[in-house]
């Protein structure tokens, strides 16, 4: 095996509309392929469903950041009242909760969003300055305004390269490309 020689990603399938793309990904993932990626303008319905995708796990960041942040802004008061700092003002009770809720609630609100932005930028690896699909010169031209593209990635299991090639072209592929690594 030559050294020198590129590594390949994959092969990447363009189809002329969204209705292919979303049945050539429905047949992909029928026929055993997982490793793999759909590239569209805009985003698709039905295109997640064709390739069975996972739930997210991005609402659980988005909770776990809810609750911290409650928490965090409740003791916070209820420590600076009542351990660090107590005042006896007109005989009230030092751990007045009432008092508590606004900044409770915003720090709830802050965190979950902070959980929110850093648990998409985690799923999705964002940011990305490179991926390997970039490399295909009809992708850099089409991939953004007017294409929809299939990636099957070589890391899948069934991926084959003759095998592959042919069942791209039998889903209607009007251009299948080696992508390099």
């Amino acid at each position: 095996m030559n050294k020198n020689a590129p590594k390949i990603y994959g092969l990447m399938a363009k189809f002329p509309d969204p209705e292919a793309l979303i049945a050539a990904t429905q047949r992909a993932t029928e026929a055993g392929y997982r490793e793999m990626d759909a590239y569209s303008p805009f985003p698709l319905e039905g295109l997640s469903e064709a390739m069975h995708l996972k739930s997210s796990k991005l609402p659980y960041a988005i909770l776990t950041g809810g609750i911290l942040g409650g928490a965090l802004g409740f003791f916070m008061q209820y420590y600076a009242t009542v351990i660090s700092y107590p005042l006896n003002i007109g005989g009230k009770p030092l751990d007045s909760w009432p008092a508590y809720i606004p900044i409770t609630f915003e720090l709830t609100v802050l965190l979950a969003a902070f959980g929110g932005v850093i648990g998409l930028f985690i799923a999705t690896r964002f940011p990305q300055p490179y991926h390997p699909v970039f490399n295909v010169e009809d992708f850099q031209k089409h991939g953004s305004q007017d294409g929809f593209y299939l990636a099957i990635e070589a890391r899948d299991p069934k991926y084959d390269p003759v095998e592959t090639l042919g069942f791209l072209k039998a889903l209607g592929a009007i251009l299948v490309t080696e992508v390099e690594a």
